[in-house]
């Protein structure tokens, strides 16, 4: 796998915050990826646990049990709406099922194991998460990581408006 420099020297230095275990730089390096590449590749998991000192298994176990974490490429937008009680009581499962109308997202081939789904042609992806800590402003959710609040279906074109693909 190609690192690029610049992504590289970003990994050496947060590694250097844990000189008793590298084990513990797992979280940082994994959220430098992800950040990068926009998700976590087998690739990525193999050359972390190269880098770590660990067994690829122990890199994929925190990228499994974090949600936060992707296995898959997003679309070129990715959204994430909160799906929490606040969120779900003021509409987010209808903000939901008009963002994929909007953008052409077929949600059928969604599972806990494949929790994204995108529009045919990759412009955007769409998934559930849990609470986003603003349930005063329900519901939100995050384009990419800009937060949008009170995003009640009819607001859904507004948003696509400001992001698109």
């Amino acid at each position: 796998m190609q690192i690029p420099a610049d992504l590289a020297a970003r990994i050496d230095e947060a590694i250097t915050h844990y000189p008793v275990s590298k084990r513990s730089a797992v979280l940082p390096v994994l959220h430098l990826f992800q950040e990068h590449f926009r998700y976590i590749s087998e690739e990525a998991v193999t050359w972390t646990a190269e880098k770590l000192g660990l067994q690829p298994i122990q890199v994929l176990e925190v990228v499994t049990f974090y949600p936060g974490f992707r296995q898959e490429a997003p679309g070129k937008i990715h959204i994430r709406v909160c799906r929490t009680l606040a969120c779900a009581m003021a509409g987010s499962y209808e903000t939901m099922n008009t963002f994929c109308e909007k953008a052409n997202i077929d949600r059928s081939h969604q599972s806990h194991h494949h929790p994204i789904a995108k529009s045919a042609d990759g412009s955007y992806s769409i998934e559930f998460v849990e609470c986003l800590a603003s349930c005063g402003t329900a519901p939100v959710l995050l384009v990419e990581d800009e937060l949008h609040e009170k995003v009640t279906a009819d607001k859904v074109g507004e948003v696509l408006a400001k992001h698109p693909a």
